[in-house]
């Protein structure tokens, strides 16, 4: 039986790595492999799109704003009927959600 002698770290052979890449010469047959990525012009335009829309903010600063200056002066009405409309609109549109799932 024929024992080879590791390295500490459990590193057997020759082989030195910088920058998680080795430094082996590689074989003739992976030599002249090449590999090649291509993206679609979708793809740059979702990237492009994906960027401008981190610069966008999700609320409005300026209304949330006024809505709190209106509350605070005790200006801000509140329609129950509008809300309870909409509530019944959402749990509807949740509820058919729901069944076509289901189905």
């Amino acid at each position: 039986m024929k024992i080879n002698p590791t390295r500490p770290g459990g590193v057997s052979g020759v082989q030195s790595t910088q920058a998680g890449r080795s430094t082996q010469q590689p074989s003739a047959a992976s030599s002249a492999t090449t590999d090649k990525v291509n993206v679609s012009s979708t793809a740059e335009q979702l990237s492009a799109l994906e960027s401008s829309l981190a610069d966008v903010g999700v609320v409005d600063a300026k209304h949330v704003e006024a809505i709190k200056q209106a509350i605070s002066e005790g200006r801000f009405n509140i329609d129950s009927g509008v809300v309870a409309d909409k509530l019944l609109a959402s749990v509807k549109e949740f509820l058919l959600s729901q069944k076509q799932t289901a189905a």
